[in-house]
This record gives C-alpha cells, sequence and structure tokens, in this order.
C-alpha cells in the first residue's frame, strides 16, 4: 500500500470513529432527556397526589363541627354551635360532683346542694320566660356537673320568675350576651349588687375550650378574674364577637328554639346602672325586662 492510500485509508478511519462517536452521543442524550421528562413526571405526579390528599384533607376538615373558646360574642355555622359529640358512656360511669359553700359574703339564695352523683340522661334545658320559651340543646357529657347543678337548681324553683340582669353588647361591651341567673338581680339599673347573687355554692370549670362562646351558645357565668366560682348565674352568647373572650366560662349547651324570643330582647337597648359596685357586671340591664318563669330539664 503507498503511502497515499494509507493516508486515505487512515483518514476513512477516523471519520468513520466521528460518525460512531456522534451517533453514540446523540443517542445518549435522547436517553438522558427521556430520564429526565420520566423524572419530571414523576413528580408532577407526586404533587397532583399530595395536592389531593391535601384538598381532601381540607375537605373532611370542613365538614368537622367546630370544638369547640370572656369577651366578644362568635358568630357561628350550625357545626360550630354543635355541642362535642358524646364522651363515652363507660369513661363517665363512675363520675361525681363535688360542690362547696360560697364564702365570698355575695348575697345568695340558698336551697341546698345538689346530689353528687349527675344525671347523664338530660338533654335538654327548656326556659319559658315572659315573651315565650328558648330551648337549650345540652352538652352533658362535657359538662356534667353543670348540668347537675342546673337540674338540682330548676326541681327547687330556684330560677322562678328571676330577672335578666345583664345585655351586653358589642357598644357598651365590646361582646354580646344575655345573662341570668342572679336570684337577687332587680334589673331596674338601680341596684348595687345586681351580678352578685349566686346559690350559695359553687363548682368547678368544666368544657374550657370545648365550644366557642359564638351565637347561641350558653355558658355559665362568674367574675372575669375568678375560676372555679361557678353558681347559678349563666349567659346566651347573642355575636359571635363573644368568642373572643378568654376561654374561662364552662359552655354547657346551644339554643335551638327561642333565638327570636332573645333577639327581641337583645334589640331593645339597655338601662345603665351607674351604682353598679363591679363594673359592667350587672350595670347593663335589658330595657325590654327578660323574667324566668319556669326552667325544667329533660
Amino acid at each position: 500500500m503507498s503511502a497515499e492510500d494509507r493516508q486515505s485509508q487512515l483518514a476513512r478511519e477516523h471519520k468513520e470513529r466521528q460518525a460512531k462517536r456522534a451517533e453514540e452521543a446523540a443517542k445518549s442524550k435522547r436517553n438522558a432527556t427521556l430520564g429526565a421528562v420520566a423524572a419530571v413526571v414523576v413528580v408532577v405526579g407526586g404533587l397532583v397526589a399530595a395536592a389531593t390528599l391535601i384538598s381532601g384533607s381540607g375537605e373532611e376538615e370542613e365538614k368537622k363541627p367546630v370544638a369547640a373558646s370572656g369577651s366578644p360574642t362568635p358568630s357561628a355555622s350550625e357545626s360550630a354551635l354543635a355541642p362535642p359529640s358524646p364522651t363515652p358512656s363507660a369513661a363517665l360511669a363512675g363520675k361525681t360532683c363535688s360542690y362547696r359553700k360560697d364564702t365570698s359574703g355575695s348575697p345568695a339564695k340558698k336551697v341546698g346542694m345538689p346530689p353528687s352523683k349527675p344525671n347523664l340522661k338530660l338533654k335538654t334545658m327548656t326556659i319559658t320566660t315572659n315573651h315565650g320559651v328558648v330551648v337549650i340543646d345540652l352538652a352533658t357529657p362535657q359538662a356534667p356537673c353543670t348540668v347537675n347543678s342546673l337540674a338540682f337548681l330548676a326541681r327547687k324553683n330556684f330560677y322562678d320568675n328571676t330577672r335578666c340582669h345583664r345585655l351586653a353588647t358589642p357598644e357598651n361591651s365590646g361582646l354580646g350576651l344575655i345573662q341570668c341567673g342572679d336570684p337577687q338581680a332587680k334589673a331596674d339599673g338601680k341596684n348595687p349588687t345586681d351580678g352578685q347573687g349566686s346559690a350559695g355554692y359553687v363548682f368547678d370549670d368544666e368544657n374550657l375550650g370545648g365550644m366557642p362562646y359564638t351565637k347561641g351558645v350558653v355558658a355559665l357565668a362568674q367574675a372575669p378574674d375568678a375560676s372555679n366560682q361557678n353558681s347559678s348565674q349563666f349567659f346566651i352568647s347573642m355575636s359571635d364577637e363573644t368568642d373572643q373572650i378568654d376561654k374561662a366560662y364552662t359552655p354547657f349547651g346551644v339554643v335551638t328554639k327561642g333565638m327570636d324570643v332573645l333577639e327581641k330582647i337583645y334589640g331593645g337597648g339597655w338601662i345603665l346602672n351607674p351604682e353598679d359596685v363591679t363594673g359592667d357586671g350587672g350595670s347593663t340591664a335589658p330595657k325590654i325586662p327578660l323574667i324566668l318563669k319556669d326552667v325544667q330539664l329533660s
């Protein structure tokens, strides 16, 4: 083979090797691109799946009732107002309640002490007022000793002919509620001890944070700086702004009938009591008198 032929052969082989390397490089690039696309598909698929799961979880959360919160009142949906699901009866089978003498010196109407064994079958509190009937669905499993006390006082006719002494609104107190249960209250804008009365005994808080103080929720009332000093007084939230208050008041039920009765009183304004000894605890009585004629639990 001549030198010229040898040079031509080497050039041809070099060209073939270049073409082969170029083909292999192109093939590798295609494989890498396909791999990257597959990875992107997997990642996107994972994100879609995760988004679907998150969305599904959110939907489930929206279906759950709000558990559920003293100051402004709460606006609530039906789920927010619904009492928490009942505590298993087995866990409450041996439940006992403790009540002790009220030593605060506040004016009291003494009718004795409630029994230590609560009735866990009570579901409804019916209040007959001078304007109509108000029905409250009770959260008995969550607040058994509270319901036990209310049932005892109702049997003793403790609440009969008592006057609701406080009407708080966002304008006068930053919250919205109607407060009742002081057996000594005059609700006339003159009595200095309105909001101070009790049943002569006190007991501990229950179900704190178990329900928001949204509109329609009913809770026990006690002094803002007190705890475990519950007695006969209770309030009915008339505004979602009430849920701004500290979760320091025992929620025990939700109004299911008679909100129209309460709205009438709430919309009628209030009487300012400049002689109230503790501030707005009893200083803003309803202008339209609200009298509890009878209370029954069943």
